[in-house]
């Protein structure tokens, strides 16, 4: 009981938490004059993606490594499975092409990357500086590519003013920044905690409680975004942003956590949840480039593979896979 209100907890402080970060950091950028465009490509990004961030370097510096490589794949099958689905299951997803090409390509090669560098069981400081700088190089391309397209960066400005309006008061600016910041960090450590205890009680793997139970529950706030955008039927920005999350999950998260402590990488994701994260991507951008949009069929079709996924995990098919790896 008290285990299960601690996760619950941790849950909501994570998503009230990066709300308030995100708006915080919005309206201050907004007031020191950066452009809607930088700010969507790195301020939002990079708020949407704290959650993740601080779960994954709180689990790894409790000794779960599994909750923390869990969570990032884990999030990035969700992203797709889960958050599109559902999203194209309430209205038809559109896609700007040239971008999906664009952000299809790096989040399949990120992933390729992090594949390889999982091969050496132990995700060192080196590594955490290649993925760094891959995103660095990712973040000005876009920005230089989507400056160059008005369509977008018209997109990205009527995104950044629904955010927040740039008149609030720089003291509420930096006291939501800082509570969102507050509710993370705390948030994170119940979080983990209760998901620690819970895979000790029920028996499984830190692994599976990383990539079932603690993957959604930080894809919480890209599943409400996208699903309230769906219900306004404005899915322009839901496909990008999906993959723009995979592609700061695997080197934003994983590269930054990795610079503080190495990060050991359990067999079970090296054997079978990491497979799973690049077909998963590596199908899906030829298949969304390919149709026209994302409808109830397809989500239907994302839904029903995610829940393939989850019952693989508790039927012990991840751990079989380790064994025989």
């Amino acid at each position: 009981m008290i285990t299960g209100l601690q996760v619950v907890g941790g849950l909501v402080l994570l998503y009230f938490g990066g709300e308030h970060l995100v708006r915080g950091s919005v309206a201050l950028a907004h007031r020191l004059g950066v452009s809607p465009l930088l700010i969507g490509l790195t301020v939002v990004a990079c708020g949407t993606s704290a959650p993740e961030l601080v779960v994954s370097l709180v689990a790894v510096l409790d000794g779960a490594p599994g909750i923390a490589v869990g969570n990032v794949v884990g999030s990035n099958i969700a992203n797709i499975l889960l958050v599109l689905g559902a999203a194209g299951m309430v209205y038809p997803i559109s896609r700007h092409l040239r971008s999906l090409r664009r952000d299809g390509v790096i989040a399949i090669g990120a992933s390729i990357l992090f594949l390889a560098f999982c091969f050496a069981g132990v995700i060192k400081a080196w590594h955490g500086m290649v993925m760094l700088l891959f995103l660095a190089a990712f973040l000005l391309q876009s920005y230089f590519s989507d400056r160059r397209d008005r369509a977008v960066a018209a997109e990205r400005e009527q995104e950044m003013a629904e955010i927040e309006p740039s008149t609030e008061a720089v003291w509420r600016m930096m006291l939501r920044l800082f509570a969102g910041i507050a509710a993370v960090l705390i948030g994170s450590q119940l979080l983990v905690d209760g998901a620690v205890d819970i895979a000790r009680s029920v028996g499984v793997s830190d692994t599976v409680i990383g990539v079932t139970l603690v993957a959604v529950g930080t894809s919480l706030p890209e599943l409400a975004t996208a699903l309230v955008a769906a219900f306004h039927r404005q899915t322009d920005i839901a496909l990008g942003n999906a993959l723009g999350s995979n592609i700061f999950n695997i080197l934003g998260i994983m590269g930054a956590v990795s610079i503080v402590t190495p990060i050991e990488i359990p067999p079970a994701i090296l054997a079978f949840d990491i497979w799973v994260m690049l077909v998963v991507t590596a199908v899906f951008v030829p298949l969304a480039a390919s149709a026209r949009h994302i409808g109830r069929p397809l989500g239907l079709l994302f839904l029903m593979v995610y829940a393939a996924y989850i019952a693989a995990q508790f039927s012990g098919v991840s751990e079989a896979a380790a064994a025989l790896f």
